[in-house]
This record gives C-alpha cells, structure tokens and sequence, in this order.
C-alpha cells in the first residue's frame, strides 16, 4: 500500500505488482507521468536526453520493487559519449530523483550516441548495512538490454525489463522468477519463464505508455491466472538539505572557506538535482574555519 499519504492515489504516478498463481514469477508495471515532469521542470533537457531520463528513472524504481529492507536502489550510467554521466536512484518508498549531467550539448536521440562507450553501475545502498555493486557495459541498443544483460551474466534470480518513455512520460515492466515454492521442478520452471518472458516481449511501447495496469495485464496474460495487486504511488522528492549541504562544505580546506567567504560575504551550494539553494554566512561556519587539516577542530 501507498506510504506517502500526501499524494491523492487517483493523480499519483504508480508501481504496481502482480503474481501468477500457478508459477513462481512475479511482475511490477510503473508508470511515470507527474514525477517526470516534476524532475523535468528542473532542467532544460533535449527530448533525446529527456527521453532517456524518462527510462532510467522508470528501470530504478522496479528495481527498487525488489527491496526487502529501507535503502535506495541507484542506476548509474558513465559514458563517452553525449551524456557523460547519467543517473536515476530511487528509495524503497518509492521516492526517486535524476539527472543527466554534461548533457547541454547533446542533441541526438540515438541510444548508441547518448552514451556510447559507457558502462552501467547498479548500486544498491541499505540504510543499515554495507552497500553493494555490479557493472556491467552499457549495450548500443537500448538501457532494457543492458540491464537483462547485467542480470544474465549474475547469478541473480531470472529477471527481464521493458522500458518506454516518450519525454513526457515514462513507463516500464518487469517480470522475475521467484524462488521455487509452486514449481520445484527446474525443466518446468524454466516452460514457465519462458512463457511469461515471451508474451511480455510482446509489449509495445505505446502499450506501457498508455494501457492501464489491468487493461495491460489482460491483453498480455488474459489466459494465465494473474492477481494484481495495490498500487504504491511514485514521486519526485530530493534528499538534499542544510545539513548535507553543510557536510559537503566539511570536506573542503578552512583555507578554501576563507577565500570563497572573502570573495563572496557568503558560501553557497547548489543541488544539481533540484536547483535547491543553501547559503552558509561565516558564524553558521565557524567550527569548519577552525578545522585543521585533518578536519579536528582546534
């Protein structure tokens, strides 16, 4: 059920699971529309780059389905091409934030031109407990290949996605075999998963876009038992405050400090996630311009 209240359910972007209840596989249907818009309305992005955001971010937030504990799921993207570095994360709330950084200048609407030569970072960040990493090469076709690729070569449960995203809205499916608990036969399993994986590839993007969750479901397994169930609502929220931004400012030399409060009256950061402003005047820093330079305070 939806944990944050604070957004009517009926204009809420939405992640929604579903179960067959004759094999061990799960699915997650999201569709993204206020929250890529709301992230949207931060940056100035060309439709290409806007395009691809709109994938990232709907790829992070069924990844984050599969959490079982409080942390953020972050999808990374480093490339040498038009986009050098992209990156959507999102919480196990369902709260998520990206951006696409050195973007200005990219104009092409081509997969394989925004981030050629790159590789792909998953990071998952528990908030107890040590954080873990996989790597994989970004594929020239599309982000949803890369990442079926990531989940082939481990030795992860069999998962798929299919992403869609016109600019202006975003959407994605993804399916996950279960661990046997219905089926323990393996040469089974494996007719199921291949059943459930082909009919999904049938999807559109048009489809992901724009058909209901219900409707969508019937029109891929209307022959298979499939429950569905509540749906979670999404949202744009950015994690950035007074605090990490004062943190942030811990890291730099009391000497950088002096020269920048000299320059300025003034120490000001700038989230580059949602253009949130914190300005820092000298007596809210005096412990950090009497840091040593090993950050202690004299």
């Amino acid at each position: 059920m939806n944990d944050t209240p604070d957004i009517p359910q009926t204009d809420a972007d939405q992640s929604q699971r579903f179960l067959f209840d004759d094999a061990d596989i799960r699915g997650e249907i999201v569709q993204l529309d206020h929250t890529l818009a709301d992230l949207l309305a931060v940056h100035q992005y060309a439709p290409g780059v806007s395009r691809l955001l709109g994938e990232f971010l709907a790829a992070a937030t069924l990844l984050s389905t599969t959490l079982k504990f409080e942390g953020r799921l972050v999808l990374q993207a480093r490339s040498e091409g038009e986009i050098p570095l992209l990156m959507a994360e999102c919480s196990d709330q369902l709260l998520v934030r990206g951006i696409a950084r050195g973007a200005q200048h990219a104009t092409s609407e081509e997969f394989s031109q925004l981030l050629a030569g790159g590789v792909l970072a998953i990071t998952i960040e528990p908030l107890r407990g040590k954080p873990y990493q996989g790597i994989v090469p970004l594929s020239e076709n599309s982000l949803a290949a890369s990442l079926d690729a990531y989940f082939e070569q481990s030795e992860q449960l069999q998962t798929r996605l299919w992403l869609a995203s016109d600019g202006k809205h975003a959407a994605g499916l993804l399916l996950q075999q279960l661990p046997a608990q219905l089926q323990r036969s393996a040469d089974q399993r494996a007719l199921q998963w291949q059943h459930a994986s082909t009919l999904a590839a049938t999807v559109s993007g048009d489809e992901l876009l724009q058909l209901a969750p219900e409707t969508l479901l019937h029109r891929l397994y209307h022959e298979d038992p499939v429950r569905l169930f509540e749906p979670r609502a999404v949202r744009f929220h950015c994690s950035c405050s007074m605090q990490r931004s004062r943190n942030a400012l811990a890291a730099l030399p009391p000497r950088e400090l002096e020269e920048i409060l000299a320059e300025q009256g003034h120490v000001e950061v700038d989230c580059e996630f949602c253009n949130q402003q914190y300005r820092f005047h000298r007596e809210g820093l005096q412990d950090l311009l009497q840091a040593g330079p090993s950050g202690t305070v004299h």
